[in-house]
């Protein structure tokens, strides 16, 4: 049995638990109380450790600053910690990084709260408190949205979002709900994640309007049916198809369902009057190698094209970097190969990556929903982006082995459509700032809907006849014309 699995056996053994809470700010008191209200969990605070020098010596409901981060290994031997608390949701990467460090180095269990982005409400409860997991290594500081305007705009809407059954439609589908709209319409083609998502949201939203619509977004009929039944004031549109190397196999696939599907609920969202239209998208738009890149590109054209229309509906599109915890994604891999005992693959030792978490990401889809003037893309600054073998080694520490020992790491190859870094802005897109800290813009570009609904109709042509060579050549040449004379 490995070390840290008998560490863990014997703590639950315990009649208490000796605790050293990190942070003593709102968190940290809140985690206290509750060890105070619920005596039968059998936690025992012994201190604070906290890194502000006004705090030093100070008493928390009669609980001490024990001393900074830097004294952790030193505090938990002297007061015989059993296990440490780090209660500092809203710190970045850089600091969490240091302190779990430094937990590392004592021999106490230690354990998180969640960040800011998964305490939308700001509250506090032991039952919240985790393991240490890769997302907190990937923390920024949080982007301060309004969220009162955010809020005030959905509240009392009829909200529809499609894909509303995959991890960010899903997410966004919680949020939407904390805004109370007078009705949120879930559409998707997997009647079970649909089902799984109605039946959480009824749970947690009792009294919450919800209604349920199984549709492809591929079948322009049934979404203008959609749209004249449940009459939506604001779109989040999430349903795409979305893995690189299955698109790269199944191009087809990707223009019917990311540029023939995009372009049907634009449509209709037009059609019907809808106030506001936000298309998810993705850093892989920018300079598209990969066909799930390249369709998602021409979708972001579809939307900006549609904004210098005779509609009145506000239509936007929202650019980010690869999710976190997304189904599919590279953190739920690597965690199966740790758990199989390995190896870990990376594709490439220098392949590089921005990452969000998906309430992070979700806010921002949110946030551009409020501001939004359109025809914007509105864009992240997500820091620097993360070095994938980097994230490899963090994660198998994280899991309680050693690189090397215990889980090896194997270098494979990039894939088809794969690119060693991602961009999140072309060399022709202006990065403007907003009112939204972190948060950016890319203006409107002027694209005409004649030609290129003309290309898409030619896409669509090679799709049914199942030219693959033809549609690529095609769908590539266009973009790379597009974004010649918008420079």
């Amino acid at each position: 049995m490995k070390k840290i699995e008998l560490k863990l056996m014997l703590n639950r053994s315990r009649n208490e638990m000796r605790v050293l809470i990190v942070g003593a700010g709102a968190a940290g008191k809140m985690i206290l109380k509750e060890m105070l209200n619920f005596p039968q969990l059998k936690y025992k605070p012994v201190g604070f450790i906290d890194d502000d020098p006004n705090k030093k010596g100070m008493f928390v409901y009669r609980f001490p600053v024990l001393g900074r981060s830097l004294n952790i290994p030193l505090i938990v031997k002297k007061h015989k910690i059993d296990q440490i608390i780090i209660a500092i949701p809203s710190a970045n990467r850089a600091k969490i990084k240091k302190i779990i460090q430094l937990c590392e180095g004592s021999k106490a269990e230690f354990r998180i709260l969640p960040g800011i982005w998964e305490l939308i409400d700001g509250t506090v409860h032991l039952n919240q408190i985790r393991n240490v997991e890769i997302e907190d290594l990937l923390r920024r500081e949080p982007v301060k949205t309004e969220a009162g305007d955010t809020l005030s705009f959905l509240s009392g809407k009829t909200v529809l979002v499609s894909g509303a059954g995959g991890s960010i439609g899903s997410e966004l589908c919680r949020q939407i709900c904390k805004a109370k709209p007078s009705k949120l319409v879930l559409l998707g083609k997997g009647e079970n994640s649909i089902f799984e998502i109605r039946f959480e949201l009824e749970n947690k939203f009792p009294g919450q309007l919800l209604r349920a619509c199984i549709a492809d977004v591929r079948d322009k009929n049934r979404i203008a049916n959609i749209f004249s039944n449940e009459k939506p004031d604001i779109v989040f549109h999430a349903a795409a198809h979305k893995h690189v190397t299955l698109m790269e196999e199944n191009p087809e696939e990707a223009v019917l369902n990311n540029v023939l599907g995009t372009k049907n609920i634009v449509n209709a969202a037009g059609k019907y009057k809808v106030e506001a239209f936000i298309l998810v998208s993705t850093d892989k738009a920018v300079h598209p190698i990969s066909i799930m890149g390249a369709t998602k590109k021409i979708a972001e054209m579809i939307v900006q094209a549609k904004s210098f229309s005779k509609y009145k509906t506000k239509f936007m599109a929202v650019r980010f970097g690869n999710v976190l915890g997304s189904r599919g994604s590279i953190v739920p891999i690597f965690k199966k190969q740790i758990a199989a005992g390995g190896p870990v693959t990376v594709s490439h030792p220098d392949v590089r990556r921005y990452f969000m978490t998906i309430p992070e990401a979700v806010q921002l889809v949110i946030a551009a929903s409020a501001i939004g003037r359109g025809g914007e893309v509105f864009i992240l600054d997500m820091g620097n982006p993360v070095k994938i073998m980097d994230l490899a080694k963090d994660m198998i520490r994280l899991s309680g082995f050693e690189e090397a020992t215990d889980i090896k790491i194997k270098i494979t190859h990039l894939k088809q459509g794969e690119k060693l870094f991602e961009e999140i802005l072309t060399m022709n897109e202006r990065n403007l700032t907003t009112t939204h800290q972190k948060i950016f813009i890319s203006p409107p570009l002027k694209i005409s809907t004649r030609e290129l609904y003309k290309t898409i109709c030619g896409l669509k042509r090679l799709s049914l006849q199942g030219k693959t060579a033809d549609l690529k050549e095609k769908m590539f040449a266009f973009i790379d014309r597009i974004n010649k004379e918008a420079g």
